[in-house]
This record gives C-alpha cells, structure tokens and sequence, in this order.
C-alpha cells in the first residue's frame, strides 16, 4: 500500500489518536503506570545522591561508620524497590497494552467480514492479513514501549535535571547547553525516519501479500512449471525489502550513535571543567561524582527516547492502515428497520425485476434482467463463461447490490431483509468446497453451537456422506487439514452439501457444483444433491446440461441478458443458443467422455 502523498504527516498522527479510546477502560491501569514508574525513577536519581553524601561527608569528611553503613544498606533498598517498580510497571503496563490491542485486533476483524464482496475483490488478501496481524503488533508498541519510553524517559530527564539545579545550578546552567543541539539532530532526522519506517513498512506488506496469493495458488504455479519466475519474482520483492530496511537501520543507527557521541561529549566537558573546579576547591569531589552520573543517566533517557521514535513512526503508518479499513464504510449494510420474516414463512418465491450489474462503473455485467422462480421450482443457469450466471447468484445472496432494479424475495426487496437472515433462508454450495481446519462435524455445523451432534448425523446420512465418514478412524471426529486436503474431492462437495442440510434454508444455489467432479464421484455426488435439493427452490448454475434436463424452468444468459428460458424440450425447439450448447454439450460444453458416462438426468426434487 503506497503512501497517499496528499497525506500530512499531523494527518496519520490523528488516525493514530482515533486508537486511543481503546485505552480509556484501563485508564487505572496508566495511572498505577505512572505511579510506579516515579518510584523507580526516584530510586534512579537518589542512587548518585546518596554516593555522593557517602564521599563528601563520610569518606573525604571522615564521617561516622555507621552512617556509612546506613547510607549503604538505604542504597541497596533503593536498589530493590527500583527493580521492582519497574518489574511492576512492565507487567501491569504489557497486560493493558495486550488487552489493547486484543479489542483492535477483533473489531478490525469484525470490521473486515462486514465488508461486501467488492471490498475483498480490490484488497489483496496478504494486506489485509497484514493489517490484523503485523499491523497491530506495531501499534501495541506505541502503548507498551513507547508509552512506557515517554513517561519513564521524560520524567526521568525532568527529575534529572532538578537534581543537577539543586547540586549547582552553574553547572547544570552550563549543562543545559546541549538541549537546542539535541533538538536540532532530532529536526534534521525526523523527516529522513519516518520516510525509511514507511518505505520497509510497505514493502513489508508487499511481501506478505506476494506470499499469501502463491501459496493459495501452489497447485497452478508447480502445474505450470512456473517454480522458478515466482522465485525471481520474490527474490526482487525481498531485495527491495532489504534495501529499505538497511537504509533504515542505517538512519536509526546513525540517529542514535549521534545522541551517543553528544552524551561522550558532554561528559567529558563536565569532567574537565568540573575538575578544575575540584582542584581549586571550588566544587567538592562527591558533587562532581554525582553530576558525571547524572549527565550519564541524562543522555540515557534522552537516548532511549530518540530510539522510540522509530516505534512512533512505524505505529503512525500502521495506525494509518488500520485507520483507513475502519473508515472504510461496509457496502452491504442491513436496513433501519428490516423485516421480520421467520423460516416457517418463507416459501422461496423469487422474482428478479429489471435488473442491471456491473463490479465497475460503466461496465456492466447484467443488464435489465427480469426472470421469476416459483417456490418448489428446480431451475437451471446455462451459458458461456462470463455471461453473468454467477453474478445473477451473488446478487441473490446479497454479495453486491444491484446498479438497477431489485430482487424479492417471497415479495419482499432482499435489501429490507437483515444479511443474517437472509443467508439463513438462502444457501449456497460452491464449485469449490471452503472446508476450515476442525473437525468433521464442525465443518458440517459451521461452529454453530446450536446444531446438535444429532442434527449433524442426520445431515450428513441425507445426502449419503455417511458412509464414508463412518468409515474414517476418528469418524465425525476426523481432524480436517489444508482446506481438507485429506478427503477427495467428491467427499468434500458431500460435505458442503450436509452443511447445507443443517442449515436448513428454503432456497438453495448449486453454483456448478460438480463441474470439478470426474463422472463416477459426479453420480455420487449427485445423490446427495437430490437429497439437497427436495422441498426446497433450487437454482443450478449447470455445466453440464444433463443435470438440468428435467428442470421446471432453464434460464439461458448471452452476456449479461436473458436470451431464452423454458423446459428442455421447449428450449430445444427454439433451435437457438441452448439447442447449440446441447448439440455441442458432447464436445465443447463438456467431454465426450464424460457425457457417456456422466447420469443423463437429476431425477425431479419434489
């Protein structure tokens, strides 16, 4: 994701303020924070002040041993109560910024599921895994680490310098000195990081996105021999990506060996002037002692919070990102009011009315579509890839909105129905089976508590996947990996069609369930799609036409129109698109051996 140039710097700093109300409910939290961290930096800046009262007035003054003893054993319980503030402070501090990051992490990915279709067909996925994953991450530094960094660095430079004002306030005036010099190294690098952050962070997000689409489509690049330009490919991705990150750590480094040489500077202007004061007695030894720590532990902070600013600029840009997917509006939202309509009174009556489409402006896919399903009816989609058989489909299920005219549902608009209930009374069984790491039984429920162990028995038996499942080790049990790889295909398409049947919905989309079946799992299959598609209306977008032979109505779609529909029968009789496509099923449509093979009819669902 490139910059937006048009955007300011203060600009990505407010996205990155529009995260901090997830902070407000552990406010407590900060505030034991800031607590314990002005206990540690007080244990920090009493520790030269007590070495100091040991030289000056025990050691050099020839003070009493017990005094000496006391300051010491004060020192080492200084010590103690230090290390644990700051032991207290990290931990109480970690478990706000991980409850944090925690709630930003899942509203991103609520955020990101509500999203339409549209969203996902221009977001690459690798970004948007990017986005919940690392992205987060870097903000939670900015609640732990640089949060941290600014109350227990600023505050301890705040108390240093108090501290060296009270020991002599010549000297600390002198000091001082070096302040507008830090300001100025920070002036002059501050523009150069947060360039180098953002440049790495993006070619970070390259990456990821490179990966996440080659690994989905592994099968196709090995098919294609295409190992090793998808190897280059990356290989330049990773150079870019290395490039950037030298450069900046180059400019961190370089920043922060600044601050370190200003400090080396600074202490030896101290120790030399501050020598001669001790030679002429003008300054006592103690004191010179406690200003050398001093200044050391002031270019210490000062050092720490130079090197946050990486950490701020590299949350700014992922605030920014993060920022950008929450303003981005859901396309698809559920109305003010919906109505109500329950599972009992659905009958599945589908009416298209002048109905136009397109996933871009000014290029549309569907155009003044208008076709009714009556409740019960089997109907079948039939026609040349990219006539719009699928789109018809996305539209039903709610996928994109229509550029013109509306879709009823039982007669009501589908856009006054809730999403939610509308995918319960509609379902889908796609070319390609989505199954999720889990169990077998969880696949067929889809998590849903609510569907018993029972219910998923009885799906699964419907549609005839049973028999193979009882026949696994662990059974319903059965672990599925990698989009289960562990099942063929005709089992997996048996057990999308059960979790159809737990689903229970009145209509049911078949978009070219068996176009990836060879014939012998498609008869199968095609049993358990029988058992699917009873008392229900069922739309089949068909790639093989024998599976609609015996539909109550075909639909035949010619880029983007309605061109023909009726039965089998009646379509052929019109000896026109579909009466080719059926003499050319054989051949073009599918393959000879198939059509000899393949079951010629779907025995009617009612």
């Amino acid at each position: 994701m490139k910059a937006d140039p048009g955007r300011t710097e203060g600009g990505e700093f407010r996205s990155l303020m529009r995260l901090i109300p997830y902070a407000r409910p552990y406010l407590w939290h900060f505030v034991g924070v800031v607590l314990l961290v002005l206990i540690f930096n007080g244990s920090t800046v009493l520790q030269p002040y007590l070495v100091k009262l040991a030289i000056d007035r025990d050691l050099a003054g020839g003070g009493h041993p017990g005094h000496l003893l006391f300051l010491s054993l004060l020192y080492v319980g200084i010590v103690v109560a230090g290390l644990a503030a700051n032991y207290s402070q990290i931990m109480l501090l970690q478990s706000a910024g991980q409850q944090i990051i925690r709630r930003i992490r899942i509203d991103l990915f609520t955020h990101i599921e509500r999203q339409g279709m549209r969203y996902f067909d221009h977001n690459a996925t690798g970004r948007l895994v990017t986005h919940i994953a690392n992205d987060t991450e870097t903000v939670n530094q900015f609640f732990t680490q640089f949060f941290l960094s600014m109350i227990r660095d600023g505050l301890s430079v705040v108390m240093i310098i108090i501290a060296m004002f009270e020991l002599d306030v010549r000297v600390a005036a002198e000091c001082m000195v070096i302040l507008p010099v830090i300001a100025l190294v920070a002036v002059l690098f501050r523009r150069t990081l947060r360039r180098a952050y953002q440049t790495t962070r993006t070619r970070l997000s390259n990456i990821v996105a490179f990966l996440a689409e080659n690994l989905a489509g592994m099968r196709i690049i090995q098919i294609f021999q295409q190992e090793a330009r998808q190897a280059e490919a990356f290989r330049e991705l990773a150079d870019t990506h290395r490039g950037a990150s030298v450069i900046e750590y180059g400019v961190s480094v370089l920043f922060n060996r600044s601050f370190e040489m200003l400090g080396n500077a600074a202490v030896a202007a101290v120790a030399w002037a501050g020598g001669l004061a001790v030679l002429h007695h003008a300054m006592a030894f103690g004191t010179l002692y406690a200003f050398i720590s001093y200044i050391r532990q002031f270019f210490g902070p000062i050092n720490a919070l130079t090197q946050q600013w990486n950490t701020l600029q590299s949350s700014i840009v992922s605030a920014d990102r993060i920022s950008r997917v929450f303003q981005q509006a859901p396309e698809i939202t559920d109305p003010a009011q919906p109505i109500e309509l329950t599972a009992g009174q659905v009958r599945g009556h589908i009416r298209f009315e002048r109905v136009s489409f397109g996933y871009r402006p000014g290029q549309p896919v569907l155009h003044d579509v208008s076709f009714e399903v009556k409740p019960g009816w089997f109907v079948g989609f039939v026609g040349a890839t990219g006539a719009g058989k699928s789109s018809l489909m996305s539209l039903l299920l709610r996928f994109y909105d229509p550029d013109a005219g509306r879709i009823l549902l039982d007669g009501v608009d589908i856009r006054q129905l809730r999403q939610a209930d509308l995918h319960r009374f509609v379902g889908w069984v796609q070319q390609d089976v989505n199954l999720f790491s889990g169990t077998i039984a969880d696949n067929i429920r889809m998590f849903r508590s609510e569907i018993s162990d029972a219910e998923v028995r009885k799906a699964a038996e419907v549609v005839g996947a049973a028999e193979f499942i009882e026949r696994l080790p662990d059974g319903y049990d059965t672990f599925l990996h990698g989009k289960g790889a562990n099942l063929s295909m005709g089992e997996r398409q048996l057990l999308a069609f059960a979790r159809v049947v737990a689903l229970n919905p009145r209509v049911l989309i078949l978009d070219e369930a068996t176009a990836n079946l060879d014939s012998r799992t498609e008869a199968w299959v095609q049993r358990g799609l029988r058992a699917v598609a009873r008392e229900r209306t069922t739309l089949v977008i068909a790639h093989r036409l024998a599976t609609i032979r015996d539909a109550d109505q075909i639909f035949v779609l010619d880029h983007g129109h309605i061109v023909e529909q009726g039965t089998h029968d009646e379509l052929l009789a019109l000896n026109g698109l579909y009466a080719d496509l059926w003499a050319k099923s054989g051949t073009e449509y599918e393959s000879e051996a198939e059509w000899k093979t393949t079951p010629k009819t779907l025995s009617h669902p009612r």
